[in-house]
């Protein structure tokens, strides 16, 4: 698994993220769209950082998540 995959790996966790905290915060909390999308980049960096770190640990130290298909053969 090279660098392509973890980068997209990130972008996926990263908009996924920012997508349902910026929807809850604006629906759900009643703040305006400005600041829900700062709320929402901002937690959704930190959660798809905390992620994907944890993932690439893992993943070195041979511990294959079968639900995120990151296993050596899911990824061809």
């Amino acid at each position: 698994m090279g660098t392509a995959f973890w980068i997209r790996r990130f972008l996926a966790v990263f908009a996924l993220a920012f997508a349902i905290i910026t929807t809850s915060q604006f629906l759900l909390r009643g703040r305006a769209i400005e600041d829900a999308a700062l709320q929402g980049l901002v937690w959704a960096g930190i959660a798809a950082c905390i992620f994907t770190a944890t993932r690439l640990y893992h993943s070195r130290r041979g511990a294959h998540c079968a639900l995120c298909r990151d296993t050596p053969e899911m990824v061809d």
